[in-house]
């Protein structure tokens, strides 16, 4: 008896309808196929089910088994159709009635007949709402994912004896329907905030730049010496970024889906990304790839931050795969099975020494590199791609005498959550600002949207003006230091961008240039 039962695959972040069709002979050889285009983990799944199926106290027959998983063309990959299969050879043995409304079945089996948490499963949801598929049956652990959506039936399995029960209409599992609530928050409490900014004494400059980068979502590259401050700088910026809106939320989530990243139990995602990256990372690990294409640390970081410490140490290849997914916000990635697009609208953190020793410029210890030396360190952070970057900042070293001297008075100091109060206030300006449209930031605007949207008085663009012939700055740091001039306007409250605002905006820029 042939049975179709219908599951999904994911190709990138679009998913693709997948029939798994099953029929079992009661005549012929004995046997166990997967056809398809299956892959290694696809063709372990026959041990999975029939262990599963045995182990759930569920009699088999020693016939010949033939699964198809259509269409035939479709690479398939992963262990998300193992309860499809073991349902679709119950179906055809007349072991289970199936709904009659359309469902998703969708899940690994563990060898007890359990189900295990599944990566992809709010895609999939996504994938139910946008063909109109009524029931999801997914793995209890996986279930939050789907809730979040609005318009489908979760089922929660978590055996499948238990699915067997209710399908026959022995027992039947409670359905989770649309619930905010449901969709997790606990995620957002896993998020530990390393550093605050009342920790950090001096480099009041730097807590100034790191505060517009988050309100306006722009890149900065901090320069300094060993120890001077740069990695906990970063990492105490996770602490002062906005929450994610609706919007935002569930772009992340449907990255993190597909990575598997959600843990088993959770749903939304509601924190901002914070990513950090090795300089070791490979070309593919940070911008994303592989056969069946996959995202990278750059789209992990999607809405939220990327950290990049030991920036001139990453390959040239590297950094300069960075410069298309900055410019336009999302990376593409073309393989043999077709092109999948990536979000990846991040705010890069950067972090360099001077030189390879680190020493170059520093008031006390001397430099022990030679000008080769320093100029082949620098050279790897090619001049298109700095230009991408808005903020440009020195860390000096903090003298030991000032350290000594603040150390029982950081109390005193603005805390993150004084720094997180403003980024929100001006996140909210930007979110009136860009109502309806699919921009966030002022980072996030293009030229159109700076003819559209920003104010600037005659007074602060002819200051710009003249800062752009005297320094002789690209056209694209001209818009760049509208946006920064922007964000700074905004943590003011201003509805103007004023000369003060520009002249904030240009310090962090050509000085470097």
């Amino acid at each position: 008896m042939l049975t179709k039962i219908l599951s999904a695959s994911h190709f990138g972040l679009e998913p693709n309808l997948i029939e798994v069709e099953v029929n079992v002979f009661k005549k012929g050889f004995p046997g166990f196929n997967i056809i398809g285009l299956p892959n290694k983990s696809i063709e372990e799944a026959k041990e999975r089910v029939k262990t599963a199926l045995i182990n759930s106290n569920i009699e088999i027959p020693n016939s010949k088994i033939v699964v198809n998983l259509a269409p035939a063309d479709i690479p398939k990959e992963g262990s998300l159709y193992d309860l499809p299969i073991a349902i679709g050879i119950l179906a055809s043995l007349g072991e289970v009635k199936l709904p009659q409304e359309k469902s998703f079945f969708y899940g690994e089996l563990s060898l007890d007949g359990g189900l295990r948490h599944t990566k992809g499963v709010f895609l999939l949801g996504l994938a139910a709402k946008a063909l109109k598929i009524k029931n999801l049956f997914v793995p209890f652990d996986s279930a939050n994912e789907a809730v979040v959506l609005a318009g489908i039936d979760v089922y929660p399995v978590k055996s499948l004896l238990e699915l067997v029960s209710h399908l026959n209409g022995i027992k039947k599992i409670e359905k989770m329907s649309f619930s905010a609530k449901a969709s997790g928050g606990r995620f957002a409490e896993t998020q530990q905030i390393e550093f605050d900014f009342a920790e950090i004494i001096g480099q009041e400059s730097a807590k100034r730049a790191m505060t517009i980068a988050a309100a306006g979502g722009h890149n900065i590259f901090m320069m300094g010496s060993p120890g001077a401050g740069k990695t906990m700088l970063a990492r105490a910026s996770a602490g002062i970024l906005p929450p994610l809106n609706e919007e935002e939320a569930l772009e992340v989530t449907k990255i993190y889906s597909l990575a598997g990243l959600i843990p088993a139990g959770e749903g939304l995602v509601s924190i901002r990304p914070f990513r950090t990256a090795h300089h070791t990372t490979s070309r593919i690990g940070l911008i994303g790839g592989g056969t069946n294409p996959h995202p990278g640390e750059i789209s992990l970081a999607h809405n939220g931050v990327l950290f990049l410490d030991e920036f001139p140490e990453f390959s040239r290849s590297t950094l300069e795969a960075l410069r298309q997914p900055m410019e336009d916000g999302e990376v593409s990635i073309t393989r043999i099975a077709g092109s999948v697009n990536f979000p990846a609208s991040f705010m890069l953190i950067a972090a360099a020494n001077p030189c390879p020793c680190g020493y170059l410029g520093d008031p006390k210890k001397d430099c022990k590199c030679t000008p080769r030396m320093i100029m082949k360190y620098q050279s790897k952070l090619s001049g298109p791609l700095m230009d991408r970057i808005d903020l440009h900042i020195n860390v000096p070293a903090v003298d030991i005498n000032k350290l000594m001297e603040n150390a029982n008075a950081k109390t005193q100091m603005v805390n993150s959550k004084k720094i997180r109060e403003q980024v929100i206030k001006a996140r909210e300006i930007q979110n009136k600002r860009f109502r309806g449209l699919s921009v966030y930031t002022n980072s996030n605007m293009k030229n159109k949207h700076i003819k559209g949207f920003v104010d600037i008085t005659p007074e602060a663009l002819s200051l710009l003006k003249q800062a752009v012939n005297t320094y002789n700055l690209s056209a694209r740091t001209y818009f760049r230091l509208i946006k920064v001039s922007q964000t700074i306007a905004d943590l003011s409250e201003s509805k103007k961008i004023l000369p003060n605002h520009v002249a904030e905006a240009l310090q962090y820029r050509v000085r470097s240039e």
